[in-house]
Formats: structure tokens, sequence, C-alpha cells
């Protein structure tokens, strides 16, 4: 699925949400690393939100913050 990338930050609960989709409750969640959360197509697998959680704590603590996940960047184009 080619989606934008939409970016939701929680500042009370502190989570970094990455969305290509709404979630829905059909989606499966996995915790693919300590604190990250991923949403997954049921049918496919495929990851279709993330959610970060102690996002600032995460960027405050470290130079470089990583997520065990293969990305392929493209150029959206627009109607």
């Amino acid at each position: 699925m080619d989606a934008k990338l939409g970016f939701e930050y929680d500042r009370e609960g502190d989570i970094l949400y990455i969305n290509k989709r709404q979630p829905y409750a059909e989606q499966e969640s996995e915790e693919i690393d300590y604190g990250v959360i991923a949403r997954l197509n049921p049918d496919t697998g495929e990851i279709e939100n993330l959610e970060i959680l102690f996002f600032s704590k995460r960027l405050s603590e470290k130079t470089l913050f990583e997520l065990p996940i293969i990305a392929d960047f493209r150029l959206a184009t627009t109607a």
C-alpha cells in the first residue's frame, strides 16, 4: 500500500504515532522493540502504524534513535 506518512505527538502520553492509515480494531499489535509498537494489517502483516512510547525521553537520552524497520521512501505525487 502506498500512503503518505502522518505524524502525531501525544505530549501527555509522550507517544509519537506514525501512521500510513487510521488505526482500526482488526489490526494486530506487536512490540518490535522496547516501547515500539507496530500495528499490522491482519491479512498482509504489513506495518500500517507505529507507536513510539517515551518519545521525548528517547530523544533526550540519545543522539541517534533507530527503529527496527526498513523504509522505502519516495516522493508522493500531488493530484
